[in-house]
């Protein structure tokens, strides 16, 4: 089974119109008006949030498009990469009230379930178990057939900004590129019909439209500890949607300021598009068709709520997911003057160049040409180790890209193939994303792109305010008594009788003294004046808060302490999958010289990030683990991933703790006082790290993989080449890591046990320049002696890893680092009076 190798977000007119269900063929006058009505939520929120044409544009896009992802995530991921998702798991209507817990996922107030009342779609039938959305009187009325236009055509751009150096004349590529679909009751999940969907097969296969039962079925028992597989992985089997997410599928969360007195059922006023959805568990869902048993989900499928690892599918063997950003108050983030940056930029011609490779026109456009050149820029560092350095707008399209846009023609064949293990071949190691083959060859890329603009606009737009403690009580107080005022006056004195006598001034004392070096934007704390800041202080001309609370420089990894791997994060070296989206300026970093893993390339750093709004957006630390542990607790416990997966270890940090001694989690609450109590325990653990009890994920079940093919009659199974390996979630009592497997450098392990045999004198001399001369030679004559003990008996491969651990766990590892909430221990000589200040103090920020 070698696919287990892989390791694997003025326009209202009146409010929502319910237009009656139809199962055939629309005209265009009732597409329009179909149109229309599924944006009417959208525009009451521009308005509501005061957005200009432009912004509002941005957000439309930001929360629908796909830009032709619903391929890759119905085709390209499940049959090209081997992992699969089980959408019905995920989506099924019966269980929209459950979603929110098991899945974090943010449910469509504009959708319902069939059958239920005022709802057009009387039965699941008609929605093959599905929401029905608005639009889908359209939609599904072409499941199965072709010819469905998709509601993008209808989009309305925003007026090209003036200046643009593509001149006036509107050559944006066709907003249907853009691909809206309908919603499939999750915001920023998005469905297609499939025009290949058999009807008649499918109620043969399901004996129900509505049931998905006999595609998701095994079609085999498993045997001998492998794996069942299911007819999500048969392409022979079309299903009735093709889904695709939009950036906002990650994004797309709670008001703060405005949270749903029920999160299974929010209105339209408790969301927020660029708040960052800290409950999701996008890993899980990516992952959803894959027993618990594979490698797939054993290696992806642990990242925490609100967490992603973004590397997983374009994977650079790193284990390190990394939390959805919070946008806030972009318009204040700081930027960097002087960066080397190599990019594609806009150009009038290409006078005196005719190679496409620096410069291209795009045919039938008059002076839309695009120029590649190296210059100094100002840009962001938006990554968690600054990477996304050559631009908003490029940072924005890439998630694009990485979550399936453009896939076939301009991602996956520079993709590493962890099943191909001979460096001669492609695959064998990533190459760059080119940016400029993909402008020309995808569609999809220049629809994205026309309208990066109205997107950065949405990022800069009063939808991307703070949320502050302050006026979200005042709006909890008002829900009861609508002319409550909470004042700043109010929220500092009840902090003071939470916290202290003068907790607030003192803590801000300490902010000044001990955090604003990293956590302070403005001027005056680079040039290490922090006892006159004023971090409250509001910019005249937009309102807004002048301190980002960051200053987004890098720090190194050893200086802060967390856990390090995501710093390690290799994909925007030279060479690597997003070369081009990385500047030179971030290459040229030294790495850290106190980590012992290679660090080339710019790698080994964090970037201070902000502070904005701490009390709504905890737990903390880049992987959200520094806190309580949070969990859904679903009625269907097929999908509590928390209880399969509990996280806390004893001393040895490689031994789960009885679960009579694991500390709670903290079930979802996104309520005001909610996330206020889960900030607190956060801070807690934040200013107290004595007190922390380690975190590590390790594996829950032992893993199967047979390598090599094999028969099925549909009664038994027969093995005729390979073998079978069996790995352990267990070694000598202890568990086995995650990241053990996941960060483990298996074809430079291979190669060198190759060269073992072949080339001992060049690989031993190779060997003493990376480990020295003493380790070194251990490790050739311990690769000889596998080498040797896999002659005639591939199978014994885990069994001679398993005695030789240091190999795995050190020498072929690309990051050793295993507790997950270590590290950050500044503030814990603090005095408990001035703990408490500090907390009282962030609070108000």
């Amino acid at each position: 089974m070698k696919r287990a190798l892989l390791i694997v977000i003025p326009y209202v007119l009146f409010l929502f119109i319910i237009l009656p269900l139809s199962a055939t063929t629309p005209s265009a006058a009732a597409e329009t008006r179909s149109v229309h009505a599924q944006d009417e939520p959208y525009f009451a929120a521009c308005a509501r949030e005061g957005l200009n044409e432009s912004e509002c544009a941005g957000r439309l896009i930001w929360f629908k498009a796909t830009a032709g992802n619903d391929r890759f995530h119905t085709y390209v991921f499940q049959q090209r990469v081997g992992v699969l998702i089980d959408w019905y798991r995920v989506l099924r209507s019966d269980q929209r009230g459950d979603r929110f817990r098991a899945w974090g996922i943010i449910n469509d107030p504009a959708c319902c379930t069939p059958g239920t009342p005022d709802c057009p779609a009387k039965s699941v039938d008609e929605t093959y178990g599905m929401d029905w959305c608005p639009g889908d009187e359209e939609l599904l009325g072409y499941v199965g057939r072709t010819g469905y236009r998709d509601p993008a055509c209808d989009f309305r751009d925003a007026p090209l900004k003036e200046g643009d150096e593509h001149g006036p004349a509107d050559q944006r590529q066709s907003a249907c590129d853009l691909k809206f679909g309908t919603s499939t009751g999750a915001l920023g999940i998005r469905k297609f019909p499939n025009p290949r969907f058999d009807k008649t097969a499918w109620q043969r296969l399901n004996r129900s439209l509505a049931s998905w039962a006999g595609y998701n079925r095994p079609v085999a028992a498993a045997g001998a500890g492998e794996a069942a597989r299911s007819h999500l992985q048969d392409g022979a089997i079309e299903p009735p949607f093709l889904i695709g997410t939009a950036c906002g599928s990650c994004h797309i969360a709670f008001d703060p300021l405005n949270p749903p007195a029920d999160p299974a059922n929010p209105k339209w006023e408790n969301i927020k598009g660029l708040v960052g959805n800290q409950y999701t568990r996008i890993s899980e869902i990516m992952v959803s068709g894959m027993p618990s048993n594979t490698l797939e989900w054993q290696m992806f499928a642990h990242a925490r709520p609100g967490a992603s690892d973004t590397s997983a599918i374009p994977t650079d063997q790193i284990n390190n997911p990394g939390t959805i950003n919070a946008l806030i108050n972009i318009a204040k983030r700081p930027t960097f003057a002087g960066e080397q940056v190599m990019k594609w930029r806009k150009a009038a011609s290409c006078a005196g160049s005719s190679d496409e490779a620096l410069c291209w026109c795009e045919p039938g456009h008059d002076g839309k040409c695009w120029k590649k050149s190296l210059e100094q820029d100002t840009a962001h560092h938006i990554l968690k180790g600054g990477e996304d350095s050559i631009g908003a707008l490029e940072a924005i399209q890439r998630v694009y890209f990485n979550i399936g846009s453009c896939s076939e023609q301009c991602w996956m064949n520079h993709l590493s193939d962890l099943r191909q293990l001979d460096p001669q071949q492609r695959g064998f190691g990533q190459m760059p994303f080119n940016i400029g083959q993909c402008r020309r060859d995808c569609p999809n890329f220049r629809a994205i792109e026309d309208r990066l603009p109205n997107i950065l606009d949405f990022f800069m737009s009063a939808e991307a305010h703070t949320t502050d403690l302050r006026v979200a009580r005042e709006n909890q107080r008002r829900t009861t008594m609508p002319e409550a005022r909470y004042s700043e006056q109010d929220l500092v004195a009840d902090l003071e009788r939470e916290f202290g006598e003068n907790a607030v001034a003192r803590g801000r004392e300490i902010f000044a003294n001990t955090c604003a070096r990293c956590h302070s934007s403005q001027p005056e704390a680079a040039a290490g004046q922090f006892a006159s800041l004023d971090f409250h202080r509001i910019d005249p001309g937009n309102g807004l808060r002048e301190d980002w609370l960051g200053n987004d420089r890098n720090i190194s990894a050893s200086e802060v302490g967390t856990y390090r791997c995501r710093a390690l994060h290799s994909n925007h070296m030279s060479g690597h999958i997003w070369q081009e989206y990385g500047s030179e300026t971030l290459r040229a970093q030294p790495p850290d010289a106190n980590v012992r893993e290679p660090g080339d390339g710019g790698r080994g750093h964090y970037r201070n990030i902000s502070l904005l709004n701490l009390w709504a957006h905890a737990p903390f630390l880049h992987n959200n683990a520094l806190g309580p542990e949070l969990c859904g607790k679903p009625r269907h416990t097929g999908n509590d991933f928390y209880a399969m997966r509990p996280r806390y270890v004893d001393g040895s940090s490689r031994k789960l703790l009885p679960p009579d001694q694991q500390p709670a989690c903290f079930e979802y609450d996104p309520s005001i006082e909610g996330r206020y109590r889960l900030y607190k325990l956060s801070m807690h653990e934040l200013l107290n790290p004595a007190q922390r009890a380690p975190k590590v994920t390790l594996l829950n079940e032992d893993i199967t993989l047979r390598i090599g093919p094999r028969l099925w009659d549909g009664t038994a199974k027969e093995k005729l080449l390979g073998f079978q390996l069996t790995i352990p979630s267990e070694i000598d009592g202890r568990g086995v890591t995650a990241g053990t497997l996941g960060n483990f450098q298996h074809k430079q392990f291979i190669v060198d046990l190759v060269r073992a045999k072949t080339g001992a004198q060049e690989l031993e001399a190779s060997l003493i320049q990376r480990f020295g001369e003493d380790t070194g030679g251990k490790v050739l004559g311990d690769l000889k002696a596998i080498a040797d003990e896999l002659i005639g008996q591939p199978n014994a491969l885990v069994e001679a890893l398993k005695a030789r651990p240091y190999l795995i766990k050190q020498v072929y590892s690309s990051c050793t680092a295993e507790i997950e909430n270590e590290g950050h221990r500044f503030g814990e000589d603090l005095s408990e009076a001035d703990k408490k200040a500090l907390i009282a103090f962030l609070a108000t920020l």
